[in-house]
């Protein structure tokens, strides 16, 4: 016997960026190009789903170049690479194809920038994150701090003067976490330097905004993603922190427990940058075959972004 009637809010913004489509688009491309193997060096994106479509189609994922042949096509994943990685595609002679979304490699330009002109940059990141490793493999060692914390922005004791800092963030993290650290760093050191714009890209803006909105609403919040997902996890965190009763994340329907929603009226859903629309179709699928359902998209901003392709992929 099916419970009481529940209403899905289904977040929008959410689900894939431009950046995600970009890296995938570039792995299917130039499959088509040069044959099977392509190499790629970690996962082109943090979901599963995707990583093993494209493993079917030909791309071999490896966790370090030492594991591709010489002369081998290899490409970089969305999250970008330290310099020495590139260094190393071509002591190899590697037809090497980056796949860095074009708002990661922003970051890197402004640390690289930031280091012509002396300064000691503070990057506001999570430590171990491929993001986070490939900006400061911009910049010889020392020359970048890492900061995760807003008690550590409080603690911070950087090697140079305020006015010969700056800061840069990884584009995955919690607007309002990030403007906290932010905040406490430009109060300490009154001269550091910002880059131009936000780092914290427009994909993981718009889909906080979209679960915020939502968040008060709903019992239960379900986010699709992958566990190793900055961006999904930081999903999560949102929903909790504006009003939702529960959230979890789910990799897709096949882990969702159904017995915890019995007694909730209202679920809202997301998913991460890097999830397909599929899988959160299913996680619908799914509970509407378990309960009476309402389905209610909410959300208006609106994504047109598009990323072009590297040079060598691009058609004639």
């Amino acid at each position: 016997m099916r419970s009481q009637k529940k209403t899905i809010l289904l977040a929008a913004p959410r689900g894939f960026c431009a950046g995600v489509e970009r890296a995938i688009e570039i792995v299917e491309t130039a499959l088509q190009k040069f044959g099977s193997p392509v190499y790629v060096r970690h996962e082109i994106v943090h979901n599963k789903f995707v990583v093993n479509k494209l493993a079917e189609k030909g791309a071999i994922f490896v966790d370090e170049l030492d594991e591709v042949p010489e002369g081998a096509t290899v490409i970089f994943s969305a999250h970008g690479v330290a310099k020495s990685v590139k260094e190393h595609a071509i002591r190899e002679n590697m037809i090497a194809i980056d796949a860095t979304c074009p708002l990661v490699t922003k970051v890197h330009n402004e640390a690289s920038r930031h280091h012509r002109k002396g300064k000691h940059t503070l990057l506001i990141g999570h430590a171990g994150h491929p993001e986070v490793e490939g900006t400061m493999g911009q910049v010889p060692d020392g020359v970048m701090s890492l900061i995760e914390t807003a008690e550590q922005a409080l603690n911070v004791q950087p090697p140079v003067s305020s006015d010969q800092l700056a800061f840069a963030t990884q584009t995955t993290l919690s607007v309002d976490d990030t403007s906290e650290i932010i905040s406490i760093l430009q109060h300490r050191f009154p001269e550091i330097t910002g880059p131009s714009g936000e780092d914290i890209c427009y994909a993981t803006t718009n889909r906080q905004n979209a679960v915020k909105k939502l968040a008060p609403q709903a019992e239960y919040f379900i986010i699709v993603g992958a566990d190793n997902s900055s961006n999904s996890k930081r999903l999560v965190e949102v929903a909790l922190n504006f009003g939702a009763g529960d959230a979890v994340l789910i990799p897709d329907a096949s882990t969702l427990n159904l017995d915890k929603l019995r007694n909730v009226s209202v679920i809202g859903i997301s998913s991460g940058a890097s999830v397909p629309d599929i899988l959160v179709d299913e996680v619908i699928q799914k509970l509407q075959n378990e309960f009476d359902t309402i389905i209610k998209t909410e959300g208006s901003a609106r994504e047109d972004m598009v990323f072009n392709l590297p040079p060598l992929l691009k058609k004639r």
